[in-house]
């Protein structure tokens, strides 16, 4: 196993999943209620030294009973190592803490995952729709229940009809 995943398993056994490497890439799944934990760890720690937010985003797995995956990718630049670490939510209770206390970075990835998927983050300072309008009511776009379509409202625009 990497040294970041035993270290990580070491401090949190109870939050530890799983730890998966791919041609250089650590991808730590932990569980949901230690996520802030154990990225404060990696931020905090001088060995981990995760200084940099690189991207947060999120999966739909449609069929699996914790349905969506958060996907937080950190790195450290002086210590030249990058984690993601990833956590499963179920559709009824799609929320995590947020991370923007640690890197204020996250602020707007966060709020897009919300707007994009619907997964809430607790404790975030602004969390609210930033690429769809405000109003929207059609749900959550990258959600794989969302129909490729839309929901209709793209065929009210007159200049489809258009021949021109």
């Amino acid at each position: 196993m990497h040294a970041i995943a035993e270290q990580i398993q070491q401090q949190f056994p109870k939050g530890f999943v799983k730890a998966e490497e791919w041609r250089g890439d650590l991808a730590i799944t932990v569980k949901r209620e230690t996520l802030h934990d154990i990225c404060k760890f990696l931020r905090e720690d001088p060995a981990m030294d995760c200084d940099y937010m690189v991207h947060v985003s999120s999966v739909d797995w449609p069929d699996e009973e914790e349905r969506f995956e958060v996907v937080y990718e950190v790195q450290s630049i002086r210590k030249r190592h990058r984690v993601r670490i990833k956590a499963r939510v179920p559709e009824h209770d799609c929320i995590v803490d947020s991370m923007v206390d640690l890197w204020k970075g996250a602020e707007f990835m966060e709020r897009e995952v919300f707007d994009m998927m619907g997964i809430r983050f607790a404790n975030h300072p602004d969390l609210r729709r930033i690429l769809m309008p405000d109003d929207y009511p059609e749900g959550y776009p990258l959600r794989k229940d969302f129909p490729l379509q839309g929901k209709g409202w793209r065929d009210t625009f007159d200049f489809l009809d258009d021949p021109a």
